[in-house]
């Protein structure tokens, strides 16, 4: 078994690293509540760093994920929001693996540039939630294409993206033997609508740049259509896969954060004559996140090596979210903790990336789902939902 890295790795974090120092704390800070960092992401896209999974004959960077997840993990790490842009990197895998040579050979040169925008994920739905297969948004067969009707939520991004994939029923649950068939995949221009389609911000405590999402007899092209009719619940899951190794690797990166801060404030803060991180409840809560970071990152490379040796990895994925979003809490918490009151003042930083982990353990999937799954997929248990 070998735990080093390639020298590449390295060289990737160092390079994101000096891109995100250029945005510190301060850049983050002001976007507050609701402003979407269009600065940030038009960097990354500069330097090819979110066209990093489309290969290179295509324009893009043509790397694993293992790579993609570390360039996650350290814009989490520099005090930064991968959520922000994070989208791109799992939503593109599902036009690359399953679009035709035509969309791949029209669409990823432009997203790899960046002068194209792929960061809209369309699935859940208000009445559905974590039930993909129950959703109820239709796509019907038209000439020269598809309308579509229903609504999205959380549906983030979409008001800086250019592209949307989207998920809807193309046949109806009823006519088909698994409720897992009849919902297909695609891959919508919003640029090319032409009304139809209502966009509604939904505030909240973090991911800013969140919405609900109405379609009304929205007309797109049979192009649109990736893979298959019917055969799109398998596409999502596929990018799902993806989507929980790079959320692990955001964690981890928080997690990061949090360790790194909170140890050098507790180093430097004296009380009662001593640093603060002298004292076992400070030092040990500390240690402790640090122990489960580094554990929850061994997953998350197994999980990466399995996804790009194109092995089953669904076990190892949703247990690398599941490791890396309670490591990354516990870290948050223990952080919070050292800073005592100033962890709750803007400018230390610690609370912005508070309420950003903290969307971890209910997003993608919730964790519950993920126990769910270990218990049914992994130990042979009855069901439990």
């Amino acid at each position: 078994m070998e735990f080093g890295q390639p020298e590449h790795v390295a060289d990737i974090r160092d390079a994101v690293k000096r891109l995100c120092a250029e945005f510190p704390g301060s850049y983050w800070r002001a976007l507050e509540p609701d402003t979407y960092p269009q600065e940030f992401v038009t960097a990354l896209s500069d330097h090819g760093w979110l066209g990093a999974l489309i290969p290179e004959e295509y324009g893009g960077g043509g790397l694993g994920l293992l790579e993609a997840s570390v360039i996650m993990e350290e814009i989490s790490a520099s005090g930064a929001n991968a959520g922000a842009c994070h989208a791109q990197m799992y939503t593109m895998g599902t036009l690359l693996r399953h679009g035709s040579d035509e969309q791949r050979r029209h669409w990823l040169p432009e997203i790899a540039s960046g002068r194209v925008r792929l960061q809209a994920f369309g699935i859940t739905e208000p009445t559905a939630g974590s039930e993909t297969t129950a959703i109820q948004t239709r796509a019907q067969r038209v000439n020269g294409g598809y309308v579509i009707n229903g609504q999205k939520v959380w549906t983030s991004r979409i008001a800086h993206s250019d592209l949307l994939v989207l998920l809807a029923r193309t046949t109806p649950v009823e006519d088909t033997q698994r409720k897992t068939e009849g919902l297909s995949v695609f891959l919508v221009d919003l640029r090319a609508i032409d009304g139809g389609l209502t966009i509604t911000p939904v505030e909240t405590m973090m991911n800013h740049s969140t919405t609900e999402v109405f379609f009304d007899d929205v007309e797109i092209p049979n192009e649109a259509l990736i893979g298959d009719q019917d055969k799109g619940f398998a596409y999502i899951l596929d990018g799902m896969n993806a989507e929980r190794i790079l959320i692990a690797a955001e964690c981890i990166g928080d997690g990061r954060f949090f360790v790194d801060r909170a140890s050098r404030y507790a180093s430097e803060r004296r009380v009662f004559g001593r640093p603060i991180g002298a004292n076992q409840g400070v030092q040990f809560p500390l240690a402790s996140a640090h122990a489960e970071l580094q554990a929850a990152d061994l997953m998350r490379y197994k999980a990466a090596w399995l996804f790009d040796n194109a092995e089953r990895c669904g076990a190892e994925a949703n247990m690398a979210k599941l490791l890396a979003s309670r490591a990354s809490w516990a870290a948050a918490n223990a952080a919070l903790d050292t800073h005592g009151g100033f962890g709750f003042a803007r400018e230390y930083d610690i609370e912005r990336k508070f309420r950003e982990t903290r969307l971890y353990q209910v997003a993608p999937v919730s964790n519950n789902l993920v126990l769910a799954y270990v218990g049914q997929h992994l130990l042979g248990m009855t069901r439990s939902y």
